[in-house]
């Protein structure tokens, strides 16, 4: 799993280095000519292999640029859509919803598919090459539910499972603040 290295890790990654460097550069002392010839044929095998390890995991951990995009997840009692955009929202990148993964209507909702519909969507974001999201959760809201649904937490947990660096995680749902008139007419929904 990738991650950057935070201040202080950094520092003690280079006090490491630099103590293994001053180890292998020393002359070896009296006690240690004194011990057997296998003893230091095994002591200067263990110091080459560690300064290889410590320059191994120096190579690794190189600065890459991050490309960050933004997961746009719409959670309805109905379905749940994944919609990966560039950082402008204009250049969709991947696009699932769950009802491309289960075969009943009842089940497009359920975290299950919205879970398959994020693996789908974090394949094709790692082809091109996305390292970072931001993401986006809408409910149905207007004169619909402000709440999203079922699928949303599974949606978010696979993105983040899938090994990006997660960044915001915003509630976008659209809020009225003057609303249209809800549907039923003016007295309800007759059953």
């Amino acid at each position: 799993m990738w991650y950057t290295l935070s201040e202080t890790e950094a520092v003690t990654e280079e006090k490491v280095k630099e103590q293994v460097s001053e180890t292998s550069s020393e002359a070896p002392t009296e006690t240690v000519k004194a011990a057997t010839e296998s003893s230091e044929a095994v002591s200067e095998s263990s110091k080459a292999a560690a300064e290889t390890v410590v320059e191994a995991k120096t190579q690794t951990k190189k600065e890459v640029k991050e490309k960050w995009g933004i997961a746009h997840i719409y959670s309805s009692y109905n379905n749940t859509i994944i919609h990966l955009t560039d950082l402008t929202g204009a250049e969709t990148a991947a696009i699932s919803s769950g009802g491309c993964h289960v075969t009943a209507d009842r089940y497009e909702s359920s975290p299950f598919a919205a879970m398959k519909a994020s693996n789908a969507v974090v394949e094709a974001a790692k082809t091109k090459g996305f390292t970072a999201l931001h993401i986006k959760v809408r409910a149905v809201g207007g004169v619909g539910s402000r709440v999203p649904g079922p699928g949303a937490q599974a949606a978010i947990r696979a993105l983040a499972r899938g090994g990006f660096k997660i960044g915001r995680i915003d509630d976008c749902t659209p809020i009225p603040h003057d609303t249209t008139r809800k549907k039923g007419g003016k007295r309800g929904r007759r059953v």
